[in-house]
């Protein structure tokens, strides 16, 4: 993959990304997984619909930052005071928009992934499908922290990124998961999957989604 593959829209570049392998070194190791799930998300400088689900919907700040920097790099945020989730930054610098890694399978180092998720579990064994399945497990299955990866590119150590061989045959589309509002439910349908994937993460609706009109 190269960085220009970047340059365009999240929302764009989003879809393409399935089945690509991500990896990184990080102290225990380095942990490779195919990526299954991802969202779009697109801030300030973006045309198009206003995304009220970016981090970056009202500008740069000190926390969004590398949103905004070169395509290419890494955008890592703590999320709920819990666990870190890791983005791929995308568009022209000084516009803002982003791909979340919300899941993917564990190709190498899966010994190395679940000691990693097996630590915060407090010794409970994870399954296989289960070890990189939702964004926070992704980034701590890999080893990602904020403080060590945020603004790092994506073409150097410690992170490498391949497209697939073989393009993904079939992808499936919907609503963001855990998004408040519009930006949550059927007009923003920016998540994209590998259908019949164990670690692609269930679905949840954020608060006040709408939800599709069910039609006979």
């Amino acid at each position: 993959m190269q960085r220009d593959d970047f340059l365009r829209p999240a929302l764009e570049v989003a879809p393409h990304l399935l089945g690509s392998l991500l990896s990184v070194d990080a102290p225990g190791g380095r942990v490779t997984i195919r990526i299954t799930e991802v969202e779009a998300y697109h801030g300030v400088g973006v045309p198009g619909v206003r995304d009220a689900g970016s981090h970056a919907r009202n500008g740069r700040t000190e926390r969004n930052a590398s949103m905004f920097g070169p395509p290419g790099h890494a955008y890592v945020y703590f999320s709920y005071g819990m666990h870190f989730a890791v983005n791929l930054v995308c568009s022209p610098e000084g516009s803002a928009s982003g791909v979340l890694v919300r899941a993917g399978e564990v190709v190498a180092g899966a010994d190395v992934a679940r000691e990693r998720r097996s630590a915060r579990r407090a010794g409970t064994d994870v399954p296989a499908d289960h070890l990189a399945r939702g964004p926070g497990n992704v980034a701590q299955a890999l080893g990602i922290r904020r403080e060590t990866h945020d603004g790092r590119s994506l073409f150097a150590e410690p992170f490498s990124l391949q497209l697939p061989d073989r393009a993904v045959p079939t992808i499936a589309s919907g609503p963001r998961v855990g998004v408040a509002g519009v930006a949550g439910g059927p007009e923003f349908p920016w998540r994209f999957w590998i259908p019949g994937e164990p670690s692609v993460s269930a679905f949840r609706p954020g608060r006040g989604a709408p939800r599709p009109v069910r039609r006979s």
